[in-house]
């Protein structure tokens, strides 16, 4: 069994994204898994919390289900171009201290994929978050993209995948990524 977990960037209630996400987990193989997650109550990161309180609660709880988990889906939305200010500050809290990066992130495999309502999907988004993840040492899965355009025609009203294009790209892609997982959980444990 492969265990993922899906990590969509946005806060908002009735974000495509997280619909993407949640759609992502019901398209999964038989016998893998995807859990959703939330970055919801991720602090913006501060220094100086960090010194006098240490790492907030939800940062631990959040850091522990990453690093158990066999791989990471930051399901990204796209905001002046870039990645949401809310989703790097979740990383960027992941990351701390710095010796429990290489434990929670390096060699995990991770991919990216996301919405939007514009037409190039979340390609920059996506783009922006390679120094981030290179820097994290992350095994990222360039097997398949995933940038999904137009989203105001692919969702239901009540946020379901509605598009049957989409879902079966959608499957394709997190059965592909958790393909990937499973392969590098493999090679990970034969010491190679």
């Amino acid at each position: 069994m492969t265990r993922l977990i899906g990590l969509s960037g946005s806060l908002r209630r009735g974000s495509l994204n997280t619909a993407l996400l949640r759609a992502a987990a019901g398209l999964m193989a038989d016998g893998d898994e995807l859990t959703v997650d939330t970055i919801h109550g991720i602090p913006l990161y501060d220094g100086d919390v960090e010194a006098t309180d240490g790492i907030p609660a939800a940062v631990t709880v959040l850091k522990e289900a990453i690093a158990g988990a066999d791989g990471l889906l930051l399901v990204t939305p796209e905001y002046n171009n870039s990645i949401p200010g809310p989703f790097k500050n979740t990383i960027d809290w992941l990351s701390r201290p710095p010796a429990d990066t290489r434990r929670v992130f390096a060699g995990k495999p991770v991919a990216v994929m996301g919405v939007s309502p514009g037409g190039f999907g979340t390609v920059l988004a996506q783009a922006a978050w390679l120094p981030v993840l290179r820097t994290l040492g992350v095994d990222l899965w360039t097997g398949n993209r995933l940038a999904v355009s137009h989203a105001g025609k692919l969702f239901g009203e009540d946020g379901t995948l509605a598009d049957p294009k989409t879902v079966d790209q959608l499957r394709s892609f997190v059965q592909g990524f958790a393909a990937f997982a499973r392969s590098a959980s493999g090679r990970a444990a034969s010491g190679g």
